[in-house]
């Protein structure tokens, strides 16, 4: 952490946890599925020494329990933000700032995705899923994060917990301020978390998308001027105009209408707004 970071995280957020460096020091070896007999012995080897044969099969499964863990410190978190899996906010201005990256492995893929979020944050977490003997318990690992000034966490998703494995470090690179102040304003803008951290190949709800829809919704009534839709969008006439979804029609000058492509997007979009068992668990 930056000098004076580590003081100011622990009195506004208790977020930071003593680094637990149990574990051994080899990662786990790679098997093939096993079959039969086969996996009747992995299974009882596996529970004998506390792993589980079961994996994450997509990073959304360890949100939940990252975003319970920051909310009990005082955060306010969303997922997906500016391309960020996870961001949390702290009371106060300027807020502190704390990016989570998910991953079902540990990579340099993500130490270096992690890196790039040190430039618009105070505090970095990566936080893969808990094993006995994998990447996560290697004390090299531990201390390679430490060295990059990255926190890492570790889910158990038998029991939902999350384990501090490495505290954020000193080092700090020069801060990147314009993506600090989008993370900021994206999350204050954006109403809910409509979004898991984690989620690849669908739309993400952004806070513009949000907007979108909003003045969509209205104009399902019949025509709107933008001044119509201020109240539901500050920016409604540069909405209207730019169209970026194609989900708008110019009836005449000033005059827009719904095109048949945005009544089924929005139907789509109501479709989609009901919150899905890992949401409500959050």
């Amino acid at each position: 952490m930056v000098p004076g970071a580590t003081t100011l995280a622990r009195s506004r957020s208790g977020i930071i946890a003593d680094a637990l460096t149990q574990g051994c020091t080899t990662g786990h070896p790679a098997a093939q599925r096993p079959t039969g007999e086969r996996f009747e012995a992995a299974r009882e080897r596996a529970s004998a020494d506390g792993m589980t044969l079961i994996k994450p099969v997509s990073e959304t499964t360890l949100y939940a329990p990252i975003k319970r863990f920051l909310e009990r410190h005082g955060f306010e978190v969303k997922g997906e933000i500016c391309g960020c899996d996870i961001v949390g906010l702290a009371p106060g201005e300027p807020p502190l700032v704390v990016v989570t990256e998910l991953k079902l492995s540990f990579s340099l893929e993500l130490l270096l995705q992690a890196v790039e979020r040190t430039r618009s944050s105070d505090i970095v977490y990566v936080a893969v899923p808990a094993t006995r003997r994998g990447r996560d318990q290697d004390r090299r690992v531990h201390r390679l994060c430490r060295l990059l000034g990255l926190g890492l966490l570790a889910v158990d998703l038998r029991l939902g917990t999350v384990t501090v494995l490495a505290e954020p470090a000193p080092y700090r690179p020069r801060p990147n301020l314009p993506q600090r102040r989008r993370l900021v304003a994206e999350h204050r803008r954006r109403k809910g978390d409509p979004t898991q951290g984690g989620l690849t190949r669908q739309p993400i709800m952004t806070a513009y998308r949000q907007r979108t829809i909003a003045c969509a919704q209205a104009m399902r009534e019949g025509p709107k001027r933008p001044r119509d839709l201020r109240g539901l969008a500050k920016d409604a006439g540069a909405i209207l105009l730019r169209n970026v979804y194609g989900w708008f029609e110019r009836v005449e000058k000033g005059l827009y209408a719904l095109s048949e492509s945005g009544r089924l997007a929005i139907g789509e979009s109501e479709k989609r707004s009901s919150p899905t068992p890992e949401q409500e668990a959050a």
